[in-house]
């Protein structure tokens, strides 16, 4: 489709989507890169998505501006573990620490190892969650799948297959749970409907304050890089 771009200072690069299922004209910014992508439907003239991205400007350049820099894992960087800081120091031993305001990382290790260490610790809070509010629901799920998702926080496929980003582990551990249960509830409800969140309600209790905060704050567990070695 070509490159396009709201001109200004800085240009927008605009990356434009032509969908089948879409029934109108929608905008997604990406929460790990600042990607901006216009979402059309067939029939609709590249120009009148291109007029909508225009007319969205102010919208879309608000977001950019307060999406989180990203931070590339160091020695001597704070991170949030389960939401709590945690600084990141250089281990004694060979083995990674977690501790009440560090976590300990061997000299000379690369940050992706740290990242498989939140991982599995990710893994080992959703499975315990999961386990939890299944056998409250009566509904087993067959399958937990742990990704770096950058559109959702988890999700249930019609066979019961749960699949959660890993980055939870970074949120405050009743965020984690809500998410855990909000997934475990499509066992029952694979919608949004009122019988739904009825079922999240019941499993979980109150959600409301989880759920605005992953919206007000979800952004800034995705501005951590663990591609480069921790130095």
């Amino acid at each position: 489709m070509g490159d396009h771009a709201l001109p200004g200072r800085p240009p927008v690069p605009l990356t434009l989507r032509r969908s089948a299922r879409a029934r109108r004209i929608s905008l997604r910014i990406s929460q790990l890169d600042g990607r901006v992508t216009l979402t059309y439907p067939h029939g609709l003239p590249e120009v009148d998505a291109l007029n909508f991205a225009r007319t969205k400007e102010e919208w879309i350049r608000k977001h950019l501006q307060d999406r989180p820099e990203p931070a590339t894992v160091q020695f001597g960087q704070i991170i949030p573990v389960e939401g709590v800081d945690r600084r990141i120091v250089r281990a004694q031993g060979r083995r990674i620490q977690l501790q009440d305001d560090e976590i300990a990382v061997p000299q000379g290790a690369e940050a992706r190892r740290l990242a498989r260490f939140l991982k599995e610790l990710a893994r080992d809070r959703l499975t315990g969650a999961c386990d939890d509010y299944a056998a409250m629901l009566g509904r087993p799920y067959s399958s937990l799948t742990i990704r770096d998702t950058r559109s959702r926080w988890g999700s249930c496929s019609s066979a019961g297959g749960l699949m959660f980003s890993w980055r939870l582990i970074l949120a405050p551990s009743e965020i984690l749970h809500y998410v855990a249960a909000h997934e475990v509830a499509h066992l029952a409800e694979m919608n949004h409907s009122a019988a739904f969140w009825a079922q999240v309600e019941r499993i979980f209790g109150d959600y409301k304050t989880q759920r605005r905060w992953l919206r007000d704050n979800g952004a800034q567990l995705h501005q951590y890089r663990f591609d480069a070695p921790v130095s």
